[in-house]
């Protein structure tokens, strides 16, 4: 076959296309065709089409849309490189979990334990009732047996199994004897899981400290919240696979097994606790008192055996007000002020609350005294029963009466308003401002619960001689109790800062060990020599001066009163305390004691000491701590009761 050289026309282009035209339009094109044979000549150049040599426009253009093509495949096929390698998993969970249903399995939440292994803080395995909606037949019927079973409002119960959701959970807590008749009705849509219960064996005790939780199993305050994150564990799930409307596909269920979490071991010791309990419940209720706290711990290490905190509360009811006055008109308060009032009851006023030591403090004034030689145990000084600072005359606690000529050993031990005044004017507010920033009263202490407030305390520029005077006997300033505890235990122990702490290891629930908790310490808070004199002097405050009630025959016990006046002044309110140690030679243990607002007689010497000695005449045996043979003479000192 011969090629032919002759140029197609319009008519030659034409008859290539008419059997795909219809008829009657033959006619009307052959009308047009001369135009349409000049513009086909007119695109054709020596034989070859314009198509066939683009223009460098439409090359730039071609080059331009192959890069892009190019790089969009490239692109899409990175994209799916990385899908596959990297985001595979992650897809493939997300997949999993839109064409299943999950139900949550709580974990069993870890155990609080006391230093001997008893369980303060327990979890009970029970129940949760939920519903598949899409699944229940006869809602009615449903939420009226639910409603019955649970104990529950029926339309409550209705409107829940009606809403448009996967799953809805109608109650937890379920105990195991409920849920089990539940399961046996075996009604369409209704689901029996696992859940767990938070119980607390001793209700009370140690309410402020060892915290709740809340319905979702989350610590709420205390060492519950504390430690939240060890004692929670890890949810587990029971997963169903199912359609675009939520009704199973197969009864075959997949469960991951919750991890359970880890356990709480801590240096409450549940006798000593309740000694504590008991003993300030008492006090504050036979003297008409508002409230009282006894913190009891180890000086040497820091470690806290009982804090106790009266009036208490019910952790297995903590949302039900205690004092049956605020009880009594509890449905009349707003939610905002019920909430108020509860966290006032469950407050750890301990770590929680300041207050004006009072003479408690002048321990802190005596160590800085003898760390900066301005006083030795033989210093001489005279008490006229008032002291002038910055001209203005500041009052003994005995005045009119006064006591005369004294050494500062005695000066201790009658607790001398003007012998500590003295003390602080030789130290001056500069250096003053130091020691008690060292000895920790600017900051927290450190111990292992929420919200601990720090020392309110005054800054230098506001120091003046009067503020001196009575920032030296424990007024015009705040601190907390714990602050005080601690400080206190680093100034008899030989000089070591510790950090007072409730949490000592991790178990597992085996009883296996994973980690043993450490706490800082620092050393040199003051010299040995100085801790040393501090322990004899506060020895001699129990067997001589004011804090003589916290004696106890055969025992060496030191200590210090108070009493303060609560703010504002002229209000006839006091806070009485004793803070005591045991063997004043070698302190195994510190207890603290602090009563607000008692009624009648309101000395510390007179309220709380009593208290500690009681305290002391339990617990020191308990603790191994035994008598010594030798009996220490002990001399009434009207001076010196405070």
């Amino acid at each position: 076959m011969t090629r032919s050289n002759k140029k197609p026309d319009g008519r030659e282009l034409f008859s290539l296309f008419r059997f795909i035209l219809p008829r009657n339009a033959e006619q009307e094109i052959s009308a047009y065709m001369p135009c349409f044979s000049n513009i086909i000549k007119r695109t054709m150049k020596n034989g070859v089409s314009a198509m066939e040599r683009p223009t460098i426009g439409a090359k730039k253009k071609l080059l331009v849309f192959l890069f892009c093509a190019v790089f969009g495949y490239l692109l899409l096929f990175g994209r799916i490189l990385f899908i596959e390698f990297f985001r595979a998993e992650e897809w493939q969970e997300l997949a999993y979990e839109q064409q299943t249903r999950d139900r949550l399995i709580t974990p069993k939440r870890g155990s609080i334990l006391d230093r001997n292994g008893e369980g303060i803080a327990l979890t009970e395995t029970v129940c949760a009732v939920s519903v598949i909606p899409v699944q229940v037949k006869e809602k009615e019927k449903t939420a009226a047996f639910l409603a019955e079973m649970l104990e529950l409002e029926q339309t409550e119960v209705l409107e829940k199994i009606s809403q448009n959701v996967a799953l809805v959970r109608i109650k937890t807590k379920v105990d195991t004897e409920t849920a089990a008749k539940v399961r046996k009705a075996e009604l369409p849509g209704v689901e029996v899981d696992e859940d767990v219960r938070r119980v607390y064996p001793y209700s009370e005790m140690a309410a402020q400290v060892v915290g709740f939780v809340g319905k979702d199993n989350q610590g709420i305050i205390g060492l519950e919240a504390k430690y939240d994150e060890l004692l929670e564990g890890k949810q587990g799930k029971i997963l169903t696979l199912t359609d675009s409307r939520g009704n199973e596909v197969e009864s075959k269920q997949d469960r991951i097994p919750p991890e359970d979490g880890k356990n709480l071991v801590t240096t409450l010791d549940v006798v000593l606790q309740q000694y504590a309990e008991q003993t300030i419940a008492k006090a504050v209720e036979s003297k008409g008192a508002k409230r009282g706290v006894i913190i009891m711990l180890n000086p040497q290490n820091g470690e806290i055996y009982a804090m106790a905190n009266y009036p208490f509360f019910d952790l297995n009811d903590p949302f039900t007000m205690q004092d049956p006055e605020l009880a009594a008109q509890w449905d009349s308060f707003s939610q905002e002020e019920k909430n108020d009032l509860l966290n006032q009851m469950w407050r750890n006023t301990a770590i929680n609350d300041t207050y004006e030591p009072g003479s408690t403090f002048k321990i802190i004034t005596s160590s800085a005294g003898l760390e900066e030689k301005v006083v030795t145990p033989e210093s001489s000084f005279y008490c006229r029963g008032f002291y002038v600072a910055g001209g203005r005359q500041i009052k003994c606690w005995r005045y009119p009466r006064t006591h005369g000529a004294e050494t500062f050993v005695q000066g201790v031990q009658n607790s001398c308003n003007p012998v500590f005044m003295e003390i602080g004017e030789r130290l001056g507010a500069e250096t003053f401002l130091e020691y008690m920033q060292k000895f920790g009263f600017a900051q927290k202490t450190g111990v292992d619960l929420a919200g601990e407030a720090v020392g309110i305390i005054h800054k230098l520029e506001n120091i003046g001689p009067v503020e001196l005077a009575t920032i030296s006997f424990g007024q015009s300033f705040q601190i907390t109790p714990i602050q005080l505890a601690a400080t206190v235990s680093s100034l008899i122990n030989g000089g070591t800062r510790v950090t007072p702490h409730f949490g000592v290891e991790i178990r597992d629930g085996e009883g296996n060990l994973l980690k043993k908790l450490s706490y800082e310490q620092k050393e040199g808070i003051v010299s040995e020599e100085t801790s040393e004199t501090m322990r004899y002097l506060l020895e001699k405050v129990v067997s001589e001066g004011g804090g003589k009630k916290a004696y106890i025959e055969g025992y060496r016990i030191g200590g210090k009163t108070a009493t303060s006046q609560t703010l504002a002044r002229g209000t006839n309110k006091y806070i009485s305390s004793f803070i005591g140690f045991a063997p004043a030679d070698d302190p195994q243990v510190l207890a603290m004691a602090i009563i607000h607002n008692p009624q009648g007689i309101y000395y510390g010497g007179t309220i709380a000491a009593p208290v500690v000695q009681d305290i002391f005449s339990n617990i020191l045996p308990y603790l191994g701590i035994e008598k010594e043979d030798v009996v220490m003479e002990t001399k009434d000192n009207p001076s010196a009761v405070e």
